[in-house]
């Protein structure tokens, strides 16, 4: 069994290189060195979804709970030739309530994280963000997309661009905290931050560049830490060590970033499916804040974008895991 196991992940691994995903072979590869994760699956009641989650389980990624109408996923199983014997599932009515039981789970203590399946996102993260029975923190739950970008050096994070719609600079602060923590857990020692807007100068007209300078100063006093932070800075100064040298931009950031934080959802929406449909980036993607890791993928995502989905969880879940320990102690 565990020779075959060995074989899966190897296979896995080798997909993701023949794709040329070296950035997610290289994460994954991460996540495969630790235990996996339990996740609840919440209603995986298509191809897509259940696939993905059969195939982060075969690769030792995550072992799922799958929360769903026991007759729709067993037809769904069935029709797909999608083997999931012996996988534990929670019986739920509808897709609202599998959400509704699949926050349930994490609050029992049961799972260490949730993976969207075919339901609606406003469904899943409407019984996340819930005042009575939720799973909010004191910190603001926002969404990275972890992108392997080709020709870029290192993982591509974009935040936020699927939960946030017009941030505020309070707000702003958290979602940079959030993806300042998500670089360390996937191996980012100190995660380079740049806060985006249309121009690298501070004008008033323009409120993103004087947010972006808040925010910078914010890190200076302690308030945000565990990155370098620079902003404002127009994108091709933030990934383009040319356009910051041509404009003379003399940055610890500029030119390397791994970070890019966006003025709002709209801006962080267009750049991430630029990127995909236009740069062949694969677009991994996870919401953080809450008190577990959830992976919140598209219909639209690969097989790879969901496996890689998967280890960032699986990574995040374990840095949790030892900040809790640590704060124990």
């Amino acid at each position: 069994m565990n020779e075959r196991l060995n074989d899966g992940r190897r296979d896995g691994i080798d997909a993701l290189a023949a794709h040329g995903r070296e950035k997610y072979q290289r994460v994954v590869a991460m996540a495969q060195r630790l235990p996996p994760v339990v996740t609840g699956v919440v209603h995986p009641c298509d191809a897509v979804s259940l696939s993905g989650a059969i195939e982060a389980h075969r690769l030792n990624l995550i072992s799922p709970v799958l929360v769903a109408p026991p007759a729709r996923l067993e037809e769904v199983a069935r029709q797909n030739n999608i083997d999931i014997t012996g996988l534990p599932v929670i019986a739920s009515a509808y897709s609202h309530d599998s959400a509704v039981r699949g926050v349930a789970l994490v609050r029992e203590g049961k799972v260490e994280a949730l993976m969207k399946g075919s339901l609606h996102t406003d469904e899943l993260m409407g019984a996340v963000v819930a005042h009575d029975g939720g799973l909010r923190t004191e910190r603001r739950i926002s969404h990275c997309f972890i992108m392997d970008v080709p020709g870029y050096a290192a993982p591509l994070i974009i935040t936020d661009a699927a939960v946030n719609i017009a941030p505020t600079l309070e707000e702003k602060a958290d979602i940079v905290q959030n993806a300042i923590d998500l670089a360390h857990a996937i191996g980012i020692e100190r995660p380079l931050v740049a806060i985006l807007s249309a121009t690298e100068t501070v004008n008033a007209k323009v409120p993103s560049t004087v947010e972006a300078a808040a925010l910078c100063k914010m890190a200076d006093r302690g308030q945000i830490t565990g990155g370098t932070l620079d902003g404002p800075l127009a994108l091709d100064n933030a990934i383009s060590h040319e356009a910051a040298a041509i404009k003379q931009i003399v940055s610890p950031v500029a030119g390397r970033a791994n970070v890019l934080v966006v003025p709002d959802l709209e801006a962080g929406n267009m750049l991430a499916k630029s990127l995909s449909f236009l740069a062949g980036a694969e677009t991994a993607g996870i919401v953080l804040g809450a008190r577990v890791p959830i992976i919140l993928t598209s219909r639209a995502d690969t097989l790879v974008t969901r496996v890689a989905s998967s280890a960032v969880a699986t990574l995040v879940a374990a840095a949790r895991r030892r900040a809790m320990q640590k704060v124990a102690r």
